[in-house]
Formats: C-alpha cells, sequence, structure tokens
C-alpha cells in the first residue's frame, strides 16, 4: 500500500491546502524523485485539479518537470558541461539515495530567520537543495554550485565567499578572500561536508586550502553539523579541519553501524541516521 511522506510530519492530511500542500509535494518528489499524479493525489486526499495546478506553480519555479501522468525533479542545467567527466560524475552518483535522506533531514533543523553555511560538498548541495522553496533564510557558502541552484530562489538571500577555484569539478572557492570575507559573518548552523570523520583524529578534507576555508565557516557558527555518508565515518585524509569536539552534530544514513555511532556518541556528538 502507497505510504505518503506528509503522514509522517504529524498533520491532518485534508488540512494541506495551498502552499503547505506544494512543500509537501516538493518534499515528496526529493524523497523519490520522480511521483505520479496518483500517488499524489491519493496522498495529499485532494482533487487532480489541484494536484495539476500545485505542479503547475513549481515548474514555473524551475523545480520540477511535469511529466506524462505525474512529475520529476528538474536536474540544474549548471551541470551540464560536466555531464560527461567521470570525475565529476562518480562524486554526484556516489550513493546519491543516501545524500538524498540526509539532505533532507538535514534542511529539516533550518528555521526562519536563521543564516546558515553551507561548505562545498555533495552532500551539503542536497542540504542546500532541500530549501528551494523556503522563505527568510539567509545562506553563506564557497559553493559555486550551491550559490547558483538557490539564486533564483525569491524567499532566499544567498551570499557567496570571494577565493578561487582549487580543482576542476569541486565548486569549492578557497584562499584568503574566502577566509576574510567569512570573518565578517556570523551564522546560526553550518553544514559541512567531509572526507573523513574520525573520532580521534577529527574533521579531514583532501587539500589543506578547502581545510582552512572550511575551518573559518566553522569558527563563525553556532551549532556545527556534519553531514556525510556513513562512508567516510572513520576515514582519515591528508588536511585537517577541526577537531571532534568541534561538531555539535553529525548525520549520516542508516548503513552506519551502532558500534560506529557509539564512538561519536561517547564525544558528547548527537549522531542521528536516516
Amino acid at each position: 500500500m502507497y505510504t505518503f511522506a506528509v503522514h509522517n510530519i504529524g498533520a491532518n492530511p485534508m488540512k494541506f491546502r495551498g502552499d503547505k500542500r506544494v512543500d509537501a509535494i516538493l518534499r515528496e518528489l526529493r524523497h523519490r524523485g520522480n511521483i505520479s499524479l496518483d500517488d499524489l493525489v491519493k496522498g495529499l486526499h485532494t482533487s487532480p485539479a489541484s494536484v495539476r495546478r500545485d505542479l503547475a506553480k513549481l515548474e514555473m519555479k524551475g523545480l520540477i518537470r511535469r511529466t506524462p501522468g505525474g512529475a520529476t525533479l528538474i536536474e540544474p542545467l549548471l551541470y551540464e558541461p560536466f555531464r560527461y567527466d567521470s570525475l565529476f560524475q562518480n562524486r554526484e552518483q556516489h550513493r546519491v539515495a543516501d545524500k538524498r535522506r540526509i539532505g533532507l533531514a538535514a534542511a529539516e533543523l533550518i528555521q526562519e530567520n536563521e543564516t546558515v553555511g553551507f561548505t562545498a560538498g555533495t552532500t551539503t548541495t542536497h542540504v542546500a537543495r532541500s530549501l528551494r522553496n523556503r522563505h527568510n533564510i539567509r545562506v553563506i557558502t564557497n559553493a559555486v554550485n550551491i550559490a547558483m541552484e538557490l539564486s533564483n530562489c525569491d524567499g532566499l538571500r544567498t551570499f557567496v565567499t570571494g577565493g578561487f577555484v582549487q580543482w576542476a569539478g569541486s565548486f569549492s572557492l578557497v584562499g584568503h578572500s574566502a577566509v576574510n570575507f567569512l570573518s565578517d559573518i556570523y551564522m546560526d548552523k553550518v553544514f559541512v561536508s567531509v572526507c573523513g570523520i574520525d573520532p580521534v583524529r577529527g574533521v579531514t578534507v583532501i587539500e589543506s586550502e578547502e581545510a582552512l576555508t572550511f575551518r573559518a565557516m566553522i569558527r563563525q557558527a553556532k551549532k556545527v553539523i556534519v553531514v556525510t555518508d556513513s562512508s567516510k565515518l572513520g576515514a582519515v585524509t591528508p588536511a585537517l579541519v577541526c577537531p571532534i569536539s568541534d561538531i555539535h552534530m553529525l548525520i549520516t544514513d542508516n548503513r552506519a553501524s551502532d558500534k560506529t555511532i557509539a564512538l561519536f556518541s561517547e564525544r558528547g556528538i548527537d549522531v542521528k541516521r536516516v
């Protein structure tokens, strides 16, 4: 039997009208990638005509594409030049379903009128992407792709650090300009993508310039949240971003073992598996 995601948030589905219904449709599409009109009608307890109007609104905003009998999420056109770049494709497609769930769970932590930061990375991209229909949020990022994806969202104000892109396909701005920009910004939360997170060695990435930029962002945030798939847990890469004591929360996928999670929980980190 089909179960619709809006039933999990504790609301009466009959009350999902207007913007709330649009938000519910978009949330479900982010979970699944595509969905049929029949499933939306059943899940929302509404009419096909109402769902079609909602889909038309989302399509006009560039968030979805209507298909015969349903809808699908739009993949941002900015990635087109990298379509056949195997390195980029491998990063984008690695554990993509896990990253999508992590992104949705992380985005639920963001409240209106907050200033939030996103380091560059494929998992933080999924978090940021989940904000495209939200309102009254300020976004700070060193990721060119995140800034592009959010640039046409009326409810968001997006600020991009300066800096230079160190390696192709990373979309990550680094260097003195990035660090200097961040020194004048304070954030309620920062979401951090990593190459490795170890309970002893801390949070690491591959490039030292990127580590410095991520560290500057972490230093300016009240709450630091690492978002990563479980393959990165226990991994250590060359450049230290911060010690484990700087991290408040870790959001990962449900493949992470109880034993692995316990190592982080014992160090005072709030761990969420999705």
